[in-house]
């Protein structure tokens, strides 16, 4: 049987609720809503440890977070895995390409791919005065150095004054074709045009937005400006102890005090979506083109989520569905995949280290024995069938530091400094608005969850265990000792 093509579209920081097929009842995604018409949505996928770094880092070799070793953000720290997605596609006789966001160290570190065409959005620690010629994220990355030899040596993206990791919002300061978002799809159709059309491919394309800045063309602000937007979700549990300590701070982890703020913070992000859809659509468009859908397999997923100040609380590294819950669709051109349930939902615990044993089983290559993650093609045929009961889920962040324990229904919240639990019956409450812990009810359940978490923790280097019960306190590295050797 023919090897088919393989496009993973990639994005950073998008919920897995603001999506139109999802109910989301203020953002328009008409091409995404097209590809999860036309395939399996997996409606329970989540990012384990979610944020850049050790988001990628699963899905890039299949493995669990403890195993790939990365339990927080940590920037410069060597990826060096015997085995990797693109790696053993390479080996299985595809040709391999990403273009976009690649987030390991050092910056040109392929992972396996023939060719990679980088863009890795602002990275503070590659732009640092020390730091390595080959290694300035000037140099290293394609498109900051493709943007300078347009518009000259001090273009940057910082040019509209928003910093990476902040609420502000304001439109695109240049012509729209000069946006990140348009350029890793520009350059993603120029690989179609110049693959081996005798080859199989992989095609990584994977974009920034909608992580901050909230810079959409103006075009896409104009969308939502005018409209009225469902208020962030709060619910009975939340303390406004970091929004009134941190609500003035342009990049801070609570989100702004300053209603209005929010606001343009959604419009924000909601433009950058829809922006990002269409040109999604532009790739499919020309992937149509090009003759090659029917043969194509498409994986649409995100790294992490984004708080976008539910709970007051703003980024992501936290165990709540706003940052942790992410969208997961996999469709198929009529010719690969037949058995694939068309406009499907799956709601079976789904993790992004189960995409690399995906593609290997798609591709007919053989799946590592390092690999954590399931392959999720057996649910794409049988949505109703189910691969995990329960997946365990982390973020080192200082006294944020949390574990969690989600299932199908509910979730179980270990805070690891403090020790204090919380649980969520999310099958009633999607949104996490009513904290449940103490309710006697639910005691049985939370127990089952509770030793679901000391199991996964037992043995870690931490030492979060003793006796069958979490130890709180405990020092919370960002990077475990393995990937440091």
């Amino acid at each position: 049987m023919k090897q088919p093509n393989i496009i993973l579209i990639m994005t950073d920081q998008l919920r897995g609720d603001c999506l139109g097929y999802a109910g989301h009842p203020d953002v328009k995604t008409p091409y995404l809503d097209t590809l999860a018409s036309t395939g399996v949505t997996f409606s329970n996928a989540y990012s384990a440890c979610p944020s850049c770094i050790a988001a990628r880092a699963a899905l890039h070799t299949g493995m669990c977070q403890e195993r790939h070793g990365r339990v927080g953000y940590e920037d410069c720290v060597p990826w060096n895995y015997e085995h990797t997605m693109a790696g053993e596609l390479s080996a299985a006789g595809y040709y391999t390409q990403c273009v976009g966001k690649m987030h390991v160290h050092p910056l040109r570190n392929y992972l396996g791919f023939h060719n990679v065409e980088l863009h890795d959005g602002y990275l503070g620690a590659a732009r640092e005065k020390d730091i390595p010629y080959r290694e300035s994220q000037l140099v290293a990355d394609d498109y900051f150095y493709w943007l300078k030899n347009e518009l000259g040596v001090s273009a940057d993206v910082t040019d509209t004054g928003i910093e990476c990791n902040s609420y502000i919002a304001r439109p695109w300061m240049h012509e729209e074709r000069y946006h990140p978002t348009n350029w890793v799809t520009e350059r993603s159709i120029d690989f179609l045009r110049r693959r081996d059309p005798g080859k199989p491919f992989f095609l990584m394309s994977s974009y920034l937005r909608p992580h901050p800045p909230f810079d959409a063309p103006s075009h896409y602000f104009d969308l939502y400006s005018a409209k009225e937007l469902r208020p962030p979700f709060l619910g009975t549990w939340e303390t406004e102890e970091y929004l009134n300590r941190e609500g003035r701070v342009y990049n801070s982890i609570s989100g702004p005090i300053d209603p209005e703020l929010i606001r343009q913070a959604q419009i924000g992000y909601y433009a950058c979506i829809t922006h990002l859809d269409h040109q999604i659509g532009r790739l499919i468009m020309a992937i149509k083109e090009e003759g090659i859908y029917d043969d194509s397999v498409i994986l649409f997923t995100s790294d992490h989520g984004e708080e976008l100040c539910d709970h007051h609380m703003f980024r992501k590294a936290r165990p709540y569905q706003g940052s942790c819950h992410i969208p997961l669709i996999i469709t198929a051109g009529k010719n690969v995949l037949p058995h694939l349930k068309s406009s499907c939902i799956c709601e079976d615990v789904a993790e992004l280290r189960d995409i690399m044993p995906t593609v290997l089983e798609i591709a007919g290559a053989q799946i590592p024995d390092t690999v954590d993650g399931h392959s999720l093609l057996p649910l794409t045929a049988d949505p109703e069938a189910s691969l995990r009961q329960w997946l365990h889920g982390e973020h080192a962040f200082g006294e944020f530091s949390n574990h969690w324990i989600v299932t199908r229904r509910d979730k179980y919240i270990w805070h690891s400094q403090t020790g204090q639990e919380q649980y969520f019956d999310l099958s009633q409450d999607p949104h996490e608005l009513t904290d449940r812990i103490g309710d006697s009810s639910c005691q049985d359940r939370i127990k089952m969850l509770r030793g679901f978490l000391v199991r996964a923790l037992q043995d870690r280097e931490e030492e979060f265990t003793k006796d069958g019960q979490l130890i709180a306190g405990r020092p919370c590295p960002f990077v475990l000792s393995h990937p440091l050797k």
